[in-house]
């Protein structure tokens, strides 16, 4: 396939966001009629709102759940908000993520992580679940959020890669695959979430988990 870089979204790819997002919101909201599902998606759109002009992450969680916690009507204090943006770095990983960085870093290529969030937001996350990666590029790094072209672009320019040099591989297709799709780059659709692929998006590959993909990849 001749890929040299493979580059990750972070959150719903190696870490599993569903999980971390609904575990925390459900600490900061306390007793609602929303779960699961619909509480997701909920939460996505407030998110989407907030992320619409650049400010940083931690900033747009706080002020998400705040928006939230509004439209299901129910109380939560700035302090509550402000521990459900330092909560990030808790996210479980899913189980394969740090064996698969491991075992691609072993095959030769360089890996990066492409992600929304802050600088230490996401150090910490790497650290904290030992995610060996060789680089980075942030939202606060670029000023903008995915799905626009800035963390690609920054990538493309600090490696001095040629685009079909590169995969991305990611769960969520409007932040990353359809991007990915736009700008001629490669991408691998991790389905973690066992969701349909919607029409427009056309990635290269689509793979369960990142295991799956391991022997896929060789």
């Amino acid at each position: 396939m001749g890929y040299k870089y493979l580059t990750f979204d972070c959150y719903g790819t190696l870490i599993d966001w569903r999980t971390g997002i609904e575990r925390e919101l459900s600490a900061a909201l306390g007793q609602i009629r929303v779960r699961g599902q619909e509480l997701l998606e909920a939460y996505g759109r407030a998110e989407r709102m907030e992320e619409a002009t650049y400010k940083k992450y931690r900033e747009v969680l706080r002020r998400s759940v705040l928006s939230l916690s509004g439209q299901l009507g129910t109380a939560v204090s700035d302090e509550a908000a402000r521990r459900f943006a330092d909560s990030v770095p808790s996210w479980p990983p899913f189980p394969d993520s740090a064996a698969f960085l491991r075992k691609m870093g072993s095959k030769g290529y360089k890996t990066y992580i492409l992600s929304n969030v802050d600088d230490d937001l996401l150090g910490d996350t790497i650290r904290t679940h030992h995610l060996e990666v060789d680089g980075l590029v942030t939202a606060e790094q670029v000023g903008s959020y995915k799905p626009k072209d800035g963390h690609w672009l920054e990538f493309l320019r600090r490696t001095r890669a040629r685009r079909e040099e590169v995969l991305h591989i990611a769960q969520s297709v409007y932040h990353d695959i359809i991007p990915a799709q736009r700008l001629g780059i490669d991408s691998v659709w991790v389905n973690r979430y066992g969701e349909r692929l919607p029409p427009g998006a056309s990635p290269s590959m689509i793979s369960d988990t990142l295991a799956d993909l391991a022997t896929a990849l060789g």
